[in-house]
């Protein structure tokens, strides 16, 4: 190192020490020194490299100044004042002076380390002044742990330069003062016009409203297009009427009751839960359209539908641009530390198949869940420290500070045009009233709402704080209030005389050419058939493999087997039945998706629609390779999440209808972890707020002796929910049906969620395979008729789904029984049962029908099926299945074969014997083992 006369002894080497580390790894040494060896010059060097002599105190004391401006940086944001009704919690060690190894003696001290912060050599009191202004006032700004040095700087710099100090001309200080007025005004005018009715007010943080009408200014100024925005209950009254411009007059007219319809099939929902979309215009001229999503009180549920959303509109209407458009994500304290979707959204931030180039994510942090303290609703020090999972920025602002909060937001939608990452703005804030208006929250916490019944409004905060520096005259402020205050008196008079507000619906956007559909829909499917010469070409494209490319032999022998399939037999299996599906819609220029849990390969092992070579990491996707005219296929391996994925799932689907959206569970039954989104958006979304979704879920189903949690995807879950014409349920038997069902979602003008309980056994079982014309030819079958037995031989009809046909076809065949027929219901919702009662007429000799199932009695279609058959003609229909249980299944696989062999000799009224025991075992060995 350079050598200075005056440095010797154990300082000497001391710092000789330290110099050496950082020239092998800067990171080696704290930050002090780090700056000290980069910004300052230590003299000629010596012939032995070595530091020499003494060193002044005064330049022990630059170094600690450094240490004290990234304590700063670093932990300033614990000693911010940030909080409007409350102290903070204490933090140690504190950013005090004698910490740093300075002392208020030295507060007069000129310090080079000024430089480091843009103010050049300064007094330590003017630095300490410049660090508490910036990191210690209204913002508080949590990044160090990001890991990118550049990202740093950025954020340093933009902070440090403005002293993390907004500075508005007079106009934009009476634009923000008008957005606050029309948020205030307009709580204070639905708690006296209304009062008693649940709201769920924004009063204590309706800085929100400046707050998000800054970011669209701003988004707008940098090429934002689009946002689209999702939030909870609290404040959504308040963004619908002031940045959605969703009229003052339709809002009064839904709490006068003026939105309902007797004649109207839709069941509607609360006010508070409804989504609305606008185009807005900028000062600056821009046009920007909103969404917002509608949501269910099931807090952060509606993230993945805003994530989903916003990526089918950069992939359809952006052309991959993420830059035009911007999810905005509006939290509660609460739920943002306790809800796990927030965490499975989050990681989604990087991974290919669900990036939307990051997420703006604003906290409502009124300090309180329901009832719940802060304290006791998480162990993180802030309820946003999930940020750090992303690493992304968090800037703590205190709500009553308005113009803080318009600054932070700016500044983060600066940071996510530039660096396409999530950032977080934590509002700390206060909940005026209790959960709704109507609570009373002072049971238990009357310290803190003592408190909040004497704090003053952020409006009022800001009119002081305006008239004070000389930029609104107090008269100005009391006439925008009083003539806001007008507005949405006359606009309530008007709702007051509407009869109705009621409309039919109309769809728009991509959505222009979609209708609601009907119950004659659905008497019969339409044709789907694909031509031969079509099919056969797509069918030897995706099993023909690239000649100049190395593939697992395993997999060349697979192709080699597919291939066959379409040049030789043109009979196909299970697997290129749904890659026939999926290559006719690309060739038709569908774009299709397909996302989950081991998707590209398959649970079991079938799919292998990925490729990865031999000898290399590189991929193929055969159904990519079709024709340069063919729509795009998008095939994406989940991380392991159900509830957040189904809910993206359903976003994009809900985004455009001219997409097969797909979604597959790696077992069925673990979309229970995602029975939020069935319930809420799913099954409901269309009767609750009259938007129609295609999205497809493919759930593996069947009995094979895997134990409780691989064999039952819930089947009577889904039938349960079923109602309305909301959804399609099937259970098919045959590669060709698969087929023409999800060739269906897109033969008709409307949309309807498709639930596919597919198969796992017969994956490879021989007999479930489809020739070639069943394809060619016809649509989708509801209900298939016995093919092999004499309609007048028979005087026993069963009814079935799914894989159980199978075995009770081999059953049939083995013992020759000809008196029995097998009808397979293919669909399970909407009911054909106009189909189910012509095909069992055919049978004129017939004196009972049964319907049999794998599942227990009490589980599977049988529940939903006895109750809508018991006042038809086959009202006296009995059922043949697992008695019923607590649990889907057996864990023991004898047990399970015993069972199956009891349904297989019950259907025909014959004894068990050895024959029942090998056709139920069979099914057990089928299955690729997965757990």
């Amino acid at each position: 190192m350079d050598n200075l006369s005056y440095l010797s002894g154990e300082n000497a080497e001391y710092i000789d020490s330290l110099y050496k580390a950082y020239k092998e790894d800067p990171d080696a040494v704290e930050f002090g020194w780090q700056k000290f060896f980069e910004g300052f010059d230590f003299g000629r060097s010596s012939s032995d490299g070595s530091v020499a002599t003494q060193a002044p105190e005064h330049f022990f004391k630059e170094v600690n100044v450094l240490n004290l401006i990234n304590g700063y940086r670093n932990r300033g944001h614990l000693f911010t004042k940030t909080n409007p009704v409350r102290e903070r919690r204490k933090h140690l060690p504190t950013l005090s002076l004698e910490n740093f190894g300075l002392s208020d003696a030295d507060l007069n001290t000129v310090f080079n380390s000024g430089v480091e912060i843009g103010i050049g050599a300064a007094k330590l009191s003017d630095i300490v002044a410049f660090l508490e202004q910036t990191y210690c006032g209204s913002i508080g700004a949590q990044y160090k742990y990001v890991r990118t040095p550049e990202v740093l700087t950025w954020i340093e710099d933009k902070m440090e330069s403005t002293r993390n100090t907004a500075k508005f001309s007079i106009d934009e200080k009476r634009r923000i003062l008008k957005k606050l007025n029309e948020a205030v005004s307009f709580e204070n005018f639905l708690g006296t016009k209304f009062l008693g009715q649940k709201r769920f007010s924004l009063e204590g943080a309706e800085a929100l409203i400046p707050a998000l009408d800054s970011v669209i200014e701003k988004g707008a100024d940098l090429g934002i297009e689009e946002f689209v925005i999702g939030m909870a209950h609290r404040g959504r009254l308040n963004v619908l009427a002031n940045i959605m411009q969703k009229t003052y007059k339709d809002i009064f007219a839904e709490f006068e009751g003026k939105g309902y319809s007797a004649t109207s099939p839709f069941g509607g929902d609360v006010k508070y839960h409804l989504g609305y979309s606008t185009d807005v215009t900028t000062n600056a001229g821009k046009e920007v359209h909103l969404s917002l999503c509608p949501n269910p009180s099931h807090l952060e549920t509606v993230n993945g539908v805003v994530e989903g959303l916003t990526r089918s509109k950069i992939d359809f209407k952006y052309g991959g641009d993420n830059a035009r458009i911007a999810p905005i994500l509006i939290h509660g304290d609460a739920s943002v530390a306790g809800q796990g979707i927030v965490y499975e959204v989050i990681q989604m931030a990087g991974l290919d198949g669900y990036k939307t180039g990051g997420t703006i994510h604003l906290v409502i942090n009124n300090q309180i869940g329901f009832t719940t303290n802060y304290k006791d609703a998480r162990t993180s020090t802030y309820c946003t420290d999930i940020a750090k999972v992303t690493l992304s920025p968090v800037f703590h602002v205190n709500g009553d500070d308005v113009e803080a909060l318009v600054y932070a937001i700016n500044l983060a939608m600066e940071y996510r045009q530039r660096y396409k990452n999530d950032v977080f703005i934590d509002i700390l804030c206060y909940r005026r009233f209790g959960h709704n208006e109507a609570d009373e929250p002072k049971f238990t916490q009357p310290l803190l709402y003592k408190a909040i019944e004497q704090h003053a409004n952020p409006r009022d905060i800001y009119i002081k704080q305006l008239i004070g520096e000389g930029s609104l005259e107090a008269s100005m402020a009391k006439e925008m209030e009083k003539e806001f205050r007008g507005i949405l008196q006359q606009r309530l008079n008007e709702a007051k005389e509407l009869v109705s507000t009621y409309q039919d619906v109309k769809f728009g956007g991509a959505w222009a050419d979609m209708r609601i559909a009907s119950a004659k829909d659905f008497d019969k499917s339409p044709d789907t058939a694909v031509d031969k010469e079509t099919l056969l070409s797509i069918a030897n494209k995706i099993s023909t493999l690239p000649g100049d490319k190395k593939f697992f032999k395993k997999i060349e022998k697979l192709f080699d087997e597919r291939n066959k399939m379409a040049t030789a037999t043109h009979i196909f299996d299970w697997a290129m039945g749904e890659q026939l599906a999926y290559g006719t819609l690309l060739a038709e220029g569908k774009r299709v998706r397909l996302s989950g849990q081991d998707v590209e390969r398959g649970t079991f092992s079938h799919r292998h629609a990925v490729l990865t070579l031999e000898d290399q990491e590189e991929e193929y996707i055969p159904l990519a390779h079709l024709s340069p005219e063919q729509g795009p296929f998008d095939i994406y391996n989940s991380h392991l999440s159900e509830y957040g994925v189904l809910g993206f799932e359903y976003g994009y689907a809900m985004a455009n209808p001219n997409a097969l959206t797909i979604w597959e569970a790696q077992f069925g039954d673990f979309f229970n972890g995602a029975q939020i989104v069935v319930d809420q958006y799913i099954a409901s979304a269309e009767t609750k707020w009259q938007r129609e979704n295609g999205l497809v879920m493919l759930l593996p189903h069947g009995y094979e002796g895997q134990g409780p949690e691989h064999s039952s995807a819930r089947i009577e879950r889904f039938m349960e929910l079923c109602a309305d014409h909301n959804m399609q349920v099937i259970n098919c038997s045959t590669p060709a049906n698969f087929f023409h069902a999800l060739r269906r979602q897109f033969a008709r003008d409307f949309r309807k969620p498709l639930v596919v309980f597919t198969p796992k056994s017969l994956l490879r079982n021989p007999a479930c395979v489809s020739k070639l014309e069943e394809f060619t030819e016809g649509r989708f079958q509801e209900v298939i008729a016995d093919p092999n037995i004499a309609a007048t031989d028979v005087n026993r009809v069963l009814f079935c789904s799914g894989k159980i046909y199978y075995e009770l076809l081999e059953k049939q065949r083995n013992d020759q029984i000809k008196n029995v027929a097998i009808i397979r219901l293919e669909q399970l919702y909407p009911l054909p049962l106009q189909q189910m009662e012509a095909v069992y007429a055919s049978y004129q000799n017939a004196k009972e029908a049964l319907w049999v199932q794998e599942e227990p009695e009490n589980m599977g279609a049988w529940p939903y099926l006895v109750r809508k058959l018991r006042k038809t003609s086959f009202s006296a229909i009995e059922v043949i299945s697992r008695k019923e249980s607590s649990s889907t299944a057996s864990g023991f696989a004898k047990q399970h074969a015993d069972q199956q062999a009891y349904i297989l000799a019950k259907a025909f009224e014959m004894p068990v014997t050895e024959k029942e025991q090998k056709i139920a075992k069979k099914s057990v060995s089928k299955i690729y083992n997965v757990d």
